[in-house]
């Protein structure tokens, strides 16, 4: 198992090690010791799964005064998983990373808490599990529009997404108020 960091503080990016044979494959998923030695300190509260179709974008979506951290990861499909800093604070606010996470190699990347989170299904199916840092608390969550031009992210999107209502209305990175961004702990 391999991990490395990027420039925006907190996000690492997993490889583990994938055993495959004609009976299928096996890897380990989460192992807390190793996990806080790569840095991720904080403690997982709950585990949620999704099921997408090709073309849905999900996203982006942070939470203000219960941030989550959230180790994601595909089990089957492929996705382009992107983040986007909004901890008030952080030298690298509003700065967006993406990466492709697929059921083949099993990557995983840990968000930390304060960073906006989506991605787009590239596979004709997807199934994508979060371990978060905290509960969700609906009346806590924000958006940010997907498709801000400030933000440069390159969906890779053929054709119109799917998208909820929801994610259709959220704000552009410039409009946001303070209020509602998270506080960057270092």
């Amino acid at each position: 198992m391999t991990y490395h960091t990027i420039d925006i503080p907190g996000v690492i990016i997993i490889e583990p090690k994938v055993f495959k044979d004609n009976r299928g494959y096996f890897f380990e998923s989460f192992k807390q010791e190793r996990y806080e030695a790569f840095g991720i300190k904080e403690s997982f509260v709950q585990d949620n799964f999704s099921h997408s179709t090709k073309g849905v974008l999900r996203g982006l979506h942070y939470q203000r005064k219960y941030p989550q951290g959230k180790l994601v990861t595909v089990i089957e499909g492929k996705v382009l998983d992107v983040m986007v800093d909004m901890r008030q604070g952080s030298p690298t606010f509003g700065k967006s990373y993406s990466i492709i996470l697929d059921g083949e190699r099993h990557n995983q990347a840990y968000v930390p808490p304060g960073l906006a989170h989506g991605f787009y299904v590239l596979s004709d199916n997807v199934v994508f599990t979060y371990k978060c840092t905290d509960y969700y608390h609906p009346e806590d969550e924000v958006g940010l529009y997907w498709n801000d031009p400030a933000l440069g992210i390159d969906w890779q999107i053929d054709g119109e997404p799917v998208l909820s209502e929801k994610d259709t209305k959220h704000p552009l990175l410039k409009d946001i108020s303070l209020d509602l961004l998270p506080t960057f702990k270092a």
